[in-house]
C-alpha cells in the first residue's frame, strides 16, 4: 500500500514520515521541487507514477501575517492546491485526508466548535484554508477533513520552542492571556490522520466528512507559556515570570480567534480516537527537546 503525503517537511509532514507504519505500508512525501501541489499537470504525473491508497495532504501556507499581504501566494496553496488535489483524487477513486485549521472560525462565543459549526473567517490564511475546505468538500466525497489548532512540535518553528527560546534570553514574558483554545503535538495529529488514511483506504464505507482533532483541554496563550516555562525548568532550565496581556496590546497583521477551542467529539464517534490531554503531550514535546525531568 502506497500513500502520499504532502507537505512532508512542515512539522506534521515530519512527524507522519517518523509514525511506525504498519508492515507493508510505504509512504512518500515528495518535496516542493519534486512536485508543485499548484501545477495541474504535475499533480496528474505524480499519480500516474505511482498508484496511491490514499492521501494525506498537509501542505499549506501557514504564515498567518504574511498572508495579510501575500494574498495571492496564501489562495494558491489553500485554496488552488486543495481544489487540484481534490478532483484528481476523485477521478481516480482515492480517498484523501486533508488538514485545515481552527482559523476558518471568528472565534465568537466561549464554547467548544463543533465541526458542523458556521465558519466565518477573519483573515487572509482563514479564508483561503475555508475555501480549500469547499474545494475538497465539492470535488471529491471520499474526503476527511481534519482541522486542528496550535500546533506544535520538536520541529521547525512553533510556540513551544519560540517559549522556550524567549525563556533562555528574557527575564520576563509577555503573552497574550485573552485567546483561548487547545494545544496539538503534531505526532498526535499525525497518528490520527494515518489512522484516518488507513481505514479509508481499507475500507470504502469509512466515516467521511469534517473532523477536528487536538488534544484534550483548553488554556490561554499564557497559561500555555506558563507551562512550557514551568517544564523547562523541571528539566534544569531557566525559570522565569510569564506576564498575561490582552490582545490589544500584542497586534498583528492577521486578526486571530479569540477562540480556538474544537470538540473532538465527532472524531471519537466515527473512528474511536480519544485524543489525550495536551499536557502530557507537551511534556512528551519537552523530553525530546530538552531531556527528562531531573530527580532532585
Amino acid at each position: 500500500m502506497d500513500i502520499l503525503i504532502l507537505g512532508g517537511a512542515g512539522q506534521v509532514g515530519t512527524e507522519l514520515q517518523a509514525f511506525s507504519w504498519p508492515e507493508g505500508v510505504r509512504v512518500h512525501a515528495p518535496d516542493r521541487r519534486s512536485l508543485d501541489v499548484t501545477d495541474e499537470a504535475a499533480i496528474a504525473a505524480a499519480f500516474d507514477a505511482r498508484a496511491y491508497a490514499a492521501v494525506i495532504n498537509t501542505a499549506a501556507y501557514t504564515a498567518v501575517d504574511k498572508a495579510e499581504s501575500e494574498v495571492a501566494t496564501a489562495w494558491r496553496l489553500n485554496a488552488l492546491a486543495s481544489a487540484l488535489l481534490a478532483a484528481e483524487t476523485k477521478r481516480r477513486a482515492i480517498p484523501l485526508v486533508h488538514v485545515s485549521t481552527d482559523y476558518v472560525f471568528d472565534g465568537a462565543g466561549d464554547g467548544f466548535y463543533a465541526p458542523d459549526a458556521p465558519v466565518n473567517p477573519q483573515s487572509v490564511y482563514g479564508a483561503s484554508k475555508a475555501a480549500g475546505e469547499m474545494a475538497v468538500r465539492s470535488a471529491n466525497p471520499r474526503h476527511a477533513i481534519v482541522r486542528t489548532a496550535w500546533v506544535v512540535s520538536p520541529h521547525r518553528g512553533n510556540f513551544v520552542k519560540t517559549m522556550l527560546r524567549l525563556a533562555g534570553e528574557r527575564e520576563k514574558l509577555t503573552v497574550v492571556d485573552d485567546q483561548y483554545g487547545c494545544p496539538t503535538s503534531a505526532a498526535d495529529l499525525a497518528a490520527t490522520l494515518a489512522a484516518i488514511a488507513l481505514r479509508m483506504a481499507g475500507d470504502e464505507r469509512a466515516p467521511t466528512g469534517t473532523f477536528h482533532c487536538v488534544n484534550d483541554g483548553a488554556t490561554t496563550w499564557c497559561d500555555f507559556a506558563r507551562a512550557i516555562v514551568a517544564g523547562a525548568a523541571r528539566r534544569g532550565g531557566r525559570s522565569v515570570a510569564v506576564e498575561g496581556i490582552p490582545t490589544a496590546a500584542y497586534p498583528t497583521p492577521a486578526k486571530r480567534p479569540a477562540n480556538s477551542r474544537l470538540s473532538t467529539q465527532s472524531l471519537s464517534d466515527a473512528y474511536g480516537l480519544a485524543p489525550r490531554p495536551w499536557e502530557a503531550a507537551l511534556d512528551d514535546i519537552l523530553d525530546r527537546l530538552i531531556g527528562p525531568v531531573r530527580s532532585n
